[in-house]
């Protein structure tokens, strides 16, 4: 289980990614997220991530709350065993449906850019013309 691949999951499906089945993907993670926490009594307490995940559903597009959630997702899954597996399951069934439902999410930063940039998801029989660029 990744926690920030499931953060950048759990971004997308809270921002409207993906339709009814990132709708579909993000309640079964809340039901994940709101299981009874089994942290061992000598473990420090530690966010369930509940809070952090509706937080970010409210605010999709708020890096700090992504970031509060990948933090408080990875602590909860390092302390008890059962989440992280059930996390990872979860996380494995969203990427699906992020695959099959043609979500895509492109990312351009870090510097100056100029000229064309075509981002796209899936491109089928792409040709370039005679003459074209390749």
């Amino acid at each position: 289980m990744d926690p920030l691949t499931v953060t950048t999951l759990l971004a997308a499906f809270a921002g409207g990614a993906g339709g009814e089945a990132g709708k579909q993907a993000l309640q079964g993670a809340l039901k994940v997220v709101r299981r009874p926490f089994q942290r061992p009594a000598h473990l420090p307490t530690a966010s369930s991530g509940e809070a952090e995940l509706v937080a970010l559903e409210q605010a999709p597009g708020d890096p700090a709350l992504a970031q509060q959630l990948s933090i408080a997702l990875g602590m909860r899954a390092a302390m008890d065993p059962e989440f992280a597996g059930e996390l990872s399951a979860w996380e494995e069934g969203a990427k699906q449906v992020r695959v099959n439902g043609d979500v895509v999410i492109n990312n351009i930063s870090g510097g100056d850019f100029s000229g064309v940039t075509i981002q796209a998801g899936r491109v089928n029989n792409f040709q370039i013309p005679p003459g074209g660029q390749g």
